[in-house]
């Protein structure tokens, strides 16, 4: 395993990330393809055997459980120092909008039940889990460092977005002596790079670390298209709902992914990691098997050449915008507006 900086900060992360959205109880959830808690400790133990130290997890993911899960095996296999713990928070609900929750109060009591969850004092890296366009910038941000400032959350990071409110957020940041937004977890792989416009450049720029989901597009970058699909893959309706409607502009890309992985004797999984791998901090991957944490390890050490890079790259053709992305983000430019930074502007 190789590893790297999480951003401008000093936490050392492996060079993949083990997402455990596959884990928690599935009947309090919304995915039946999740692990139980011994399969869930098995895949834990294993990645950490290999090297892997970086575990994304978050408080929606199957009621909490799957925090839970996580947090008891990595109390058992590991040091809490050998480990980076990552968990995700939502933004307040209608309810709590409407009952008048305060962003602070909301972020506090959020954090609190995802560290009762884990079973930890602290997390690592704590993610907001998509932008809130209903609740002051300043409000988020100074909920946000007093958490830091607490020692209950080393660095902060963001989700589903786009780039300009991460550069509106942190100036901010840097203006009031906050904590800023150090980690970016999009939607990027293979097939979906639209976050080469206008992320990838302000993240490289800025020295925020790039850790995507979906890297291997829910399973698609991973089989043939002509393979028969896993239970995720059959069951997971969001992810058919992301990729479907371009399924056959990314059929092209799927099959030069098959055809160099089968010229270098290697995964296809291996393939579409090594790629992503070129370009991001460290992508998380979610694991359902052993062979799954092993196939994204062996990728830490494939290269790819710079030609077989743009053999990959060059059928690709612009996205839509799809899921959490196309759904949380400002109906018009009066919503935009009135998403302010509080009493002061920028």
């Amino acid at each position: 395993m190789r590893y790297t900086t999480l951003g401008t900060t000093e936490i050392k992360v492996s060079r993949i990330c083990m997402g455990c959205m596959g884990f928690g109880d599935p009947k309090l959830g919304h995915h039946s393809w999740t692990l139980d808690e011994e399969h869930t400790r098995d895949i834990v133990r294993h990645g950490f055997e290999q090297g892997i130290n970086f575990f994304d997890t978050a408080i929606g993911y199957q009621s909490g459980t799957s925090e839970q899960y996580v947090g008891r095996a990595l109390r058992d296999f590991a040091r809490r120092d050998e480990v980076v713990l990552a968990t995700k928070f939502l933004p307040r609900t209608a309810a709590d909008i409407e009952a008048g929750v305060p962003a602070k109060e909301h972020i506090s009591r959020m954090l609190e039940k995802s560290l009762c969850n884990l079973g930890m004092d602290y997390v690592d890296l704590y993610i907001y889990h998509m932008w809130d366009w209903h609740t002051p910038l300043y409000d988020i941000m100074e909920g946000l460092n007093l958490a830091v400032r607490s020692g209950k959350v080393r660095a902060i990071g963001i989700s589903n977005c786009f780039a300009w409110p991460i550069a509106k957020a942190n100036a901010l940041a840097e203006r009031e002596g906050f904590a800023k937004f150090v980690s970016v977890q999009g939607h990027y792989n293979l097939l979906f790079r639209e976050e080469e416009r206008e992320m990838a450049p302000y993240c490289q720029e800025e020295g925020i670390s790039m850790t995507p989901y979906s890297a291997l597009a829910a399973g698609r970058l991973s089989r043939k298209p002509e393979e028969t699909a896993t239970k995720r893959l059959a069951e997971d309706n969001y992810a058919r709902f992301k990729y479907d409607a371009v399924k056959e502009q990314d059929m092209p890309i799927i099959r030069r992914v098959a055809e160099l992985a089968e010229r270098r004797g290697v995964s296809m999984t291996e393939i579409a990691l090594a790629w992503l791998l070129r370009k991001v901090a460290s992508p998380v991957v979610g694991m359902t098997k052993t062979s799954h944490v092993d196939s994204a390890v062996r990728a830490v050490d494939l290269e790819l050449t710079d030609g077989e890079a743009a053999w990959l790259e060059e059928l690709y053709t612009p996205h839509p915008l799809a899921g959490v992305m196309a759904e949380n983000k400002p109906a018009t430019s009066l919503q935009t507006k009135s998403w302010s930074i509080g009493k002061q502007t920028l």
